[in-house]
């Protein structure tokens, strides 16, 4: 049976700076799209698997131009809602340098997906076939509405009995609308079978705290696993819980592994060191792509995570949101071809 893979989420027009300028210091704005759940959807599509993105689009040209970008890459956009309502959200993204950070500037208030109910979406419909959904905390930060839309997309994805996950990404600027992150993130996560995160991300959304420090830049094993642990006994509906481990040296140069806390075991991965990074942004929803596409595909669990941070490790190396990395690519990596030699 072929897996078919829906994610839910918006898609947002992605402006940002030439190379590593600061915003406006040249009259440019490199113009693309990009979002967590269509970043995912993408990446899925690019492995070969059926993609399908469901959001709520503007009915003009911008919107229509996000909907063509995500089919330029084999991506299912008929369950997408094109309305008269709102507009296409925007991101602003200036890249950072060495000691620099990068940052990134939201204006998405209002937007389509934002005002969208669940009523405009025919979930139970969609989910046929599914094999596995896949949502992102960002989209409950959103607005009311769309963490009403992302808690029933999750129930229908269950009703048919696909893999449900979650990629909790906790995003201080967006949770505006009178509910903290944990207090609706809790409640969707009830209904996950995969929790994907960072430390932080657990922390924050699911108020889950440990008495080790786990932001030092150094893997304490012990500390991820009583860290895991701990959402799945808060959570008995979960199964698998991955973590990445990012150590920001600088912004051009990142350590980048992640844990999987399983059904077989508790897993560390291989361990990159990503100098002259050239696009970090989209990094954890290539992780979260190749996490759900290994677990789908490989029984060893520890191979699925070694994949999924392969993955990611390489989106780190393309321009852009989207994760452009070919299923053979990532399993050369993973069997240690990182030379970077020209193929020939």
């Amino acid at each position: 049976m072929s897996n078919k893979y829906v994610t839910f989420g918006e898609i947002m027009l992605r402006l940002k700076s030439p190379e590593h300028e600061r915003f406006f210091q040249s009259p440019l704005l490199e113009a693309t799209f990009g979002g967590g759940e269509a970043n995912v959807a993408v990446s899925l599509a690019t492995f070969g698997e059926k993609a399908v993105f469901v959001t709520a689009l503007p009915q003009n040209a911008i919107g229509e131009a996000a909907v063509s970008e995500l089919r330029r890459h084999g991506v299912d956009t008929s369950a997408i809602y094109m309305t008269k309502n709102g507009r296409v959200g925007i991101y602003y993204l200036e890249t950072g340098a060495n000691q620099r950070p990068s940052l990134v500037v939201y204006d998405r208030e209002n937007s389509s997906v934002a005002q969208s109910k669940p009523s405009d979406y025919d979930f139970k419909a969609i989910m046929q076939g599914a094999t596995w959904f896949h949502v992102t905390g960002i989209t409950p930060a959103v607005s009311q509405s769309c963490a009403d839309c992302a808690l029933e997309a999750m129930k229908a994805a269950k009703a048919v009995g696909a893999t449900v996950s979650i990629d909790l990404n906790y995003r201080k600027k967006l949770w505006k609308y009178g509910k903290s992150a944990p207090e609706v993130m809790r409640e969707l996560t009830k209904y996950a079978d995969v929790v994907i995160a960072n430390e932080e991300d657990i922390q924050k959304c699911l108020g889950i705290e440990l008495d080790q420090d786990v932001t030092s830049g150094k893997l304490d094993k012990e500390a991820y696993k009583a860290l895991t642990d701990k959402v799945k006994e808060q959570f008995p509906n979960v199964r698998q819980v991955a973590v990445t481990l990012r150590e920001s040296k600088s912004a051009d140069h990142n350590g980048w592994s992640a844990a999987l806390n399983g059904k077989t075991g508790f897993y560390l991965s291989r361990h990159y060191e990503i100098t002259d990074i050239i696009d970090r942004v989209g990094g954890g929803d290539s992780f979260s792509a190749g996490i759900i596409y290994g677990l789908s595909n490989y029984e060893d669990e520890e191979y699925a995570l070694n994949f999924a941070v392969a993955a990611s490790a390489l989106k780190h190396t393309i321009p852009g949101d989207f994760n452009l990395t070919r299923k053979s690519e990532v399993e050369a990596l993973c069997k240690g071809d990182g030379s970077g030699r020209v193929q020939r």
